[in-house]
């Protein structure tokens, strides 16, 4: 799907429609010092198997894509909540 990398939408911190720039979000690397990480490793650590089951077979043939949306004006970030596509492309312009 192609979408545009500029885009009119409402900015809740400007309180009106403002110009954004589209980027796809890509989540953090995580940190092995934060309490789920460390809980997570202990868990997983010495003999048996893992603490959840791998998945074999995957159901879905698409990932979800979380868009970022940033306003130009004030700088607000935000998300646009995952959208199913097997591939997004970011055009400049769309008319």
């Amino acid at each position: 799907m192609k979408f545009p990398k500029t885009i009119r939408t409402y900015c809740p911190r400007c309180k009106t429609h403002t110009e954004h720039t589209v980027a796809i979000y890509k989540a953090g690397k995580r940190r092995t010092l934060s309490e789920g990480q460390r809980r997570y490793l202990r868990k997983n650590e010495g003999y048996g198997s893992k603490r959840k089951p791998e998945q074999k077979r995957f159901a879905k043939t698409t990932k979800k894509v979380v868009l970022l949306i940033t306003c130009t004006k004030c700088g607000y970030k935000r998300h646009i909540l995952g959208i199913r596509l097997k591939k997004i492309e970011l055009t400049e312009v769309m008319r």
